[in-house]
């Protein structure tokens, strides 16, 4: 269902690429990189193919799981509005994590390994975030009794307003900024600079960060600087998917460790990556 909500939106992420390409032209902006435009959207077509995969190999569980919800909730405006509300609430937990645990780093760090920031940048993904676990951080919504195919929509939603915030192109947006993510929000979460690193978590809503203390506002008078500080070419696929991994698991099996400390390699917070 993913793949065919955000296949059916696809015309407008293309005309948004555009109109952004031609205003970075006429301001003599060479963001725009070919290499890494093919590689971003061979990423994009790998983690749709891979997302799919596992939907149709983890909707048993689902389906299983949803056996035990809590509630019966009959679908109205009212309950797809609280479901999206909740949803939105789990992706900034997943969305935080992703920053502070290294298995989970593995996968979000090909988002933001690029250099650069347009709409391009939101297909860069990674076809491991089912191997990570994105799809744990949706399960408290089938458990209170929202079904799993509803649960799947709304996720795509989600996603699918995300790539309209990866721009520089788009300046503030007036009072939205204060409840939604905008594009200047996002500009900060993409940064490398050190006041900005690990902040503005949101995927819809900018209250939960104004709320859970990791809400920094963009600053006019900063440059940002994207990507991250390891070493890695922006338009390899193969290598923007596994070199966390590769990375994280040289290190938990190098010998003489404790078990402890192969443990904390895989799932303590990345070191020096950003």
């Amino acid at each position: 269902m993913e793949v065919l909500i955000l296949l059916a939106i696809s015309p407008l992420f293309f005309i948004s690429m555009l109109w952004e390409y031609r205003r970075l032209r006429q301001e003599g902006s060479q963001d725009y990189n070919w290499k890494e435009l093919a590689c971003n959207l061979t990423l994009a077509g790998l983690h749709q193919s891979a997302d799919l995969i596992a939907t149709l190999l983890l909707m048993p569980f689902f389906l299983w799981l949803y056996q035990y919800r809590l509630f019966d909730i009959q679908m109205s405006l009212a309950t797809v509005a609280l479901a999206f509300l909740l949803q939105d609430f789990c992706y900034y937990w997943f969305h935080r994590a992703s920053h502070h645990i290294n298995w989970l780093w593995a996968s979000h760090i090909v988002h933001h390994s690029s250099q650069h920031m347009n709409f391009t940048t939101a297909f860069r993904q990674s076809l491991t975030y089912p191997v990570s676990g994105m799809w744990i951080f949706w399960l408290p919504l089938i458990l209170i009794g929202y079904p799993p195919a509803t649960v799947v929509l709304i996720v795509s939603v989600n996603l699918g307003f995300q790539f309209f915030v990866h721009t520089r192109v788009i300046k503030r947006l007036g009072w939205l900024e204060h409840i939604f993510n905008t594009p200047s929000h996002h500009r900060v979460h993409h940064a490398r600079n050190p006041e900005y690193i690990d902040k503005n978590f949101a995927g819809v809503l900018i209250i939960w960060d104004k709320l859970f203390g990791t809400f920094v506002p963009e600053n006019d008078s900063t440059i940002i600087r994207y990507g991250v500080r390891e070493d890695v070419t922006g338009w390899r696929p193969l290598q923007a998917t596994f070199h966390h991994w590769q990375h994280i698991f040289s290190r938990a099996l190098a010998p003489n460790q404790s078990l402890k400390s192969r443990l904390y390699c895989l799932f303590g917070p990345p070191a020096n990556t950003r």
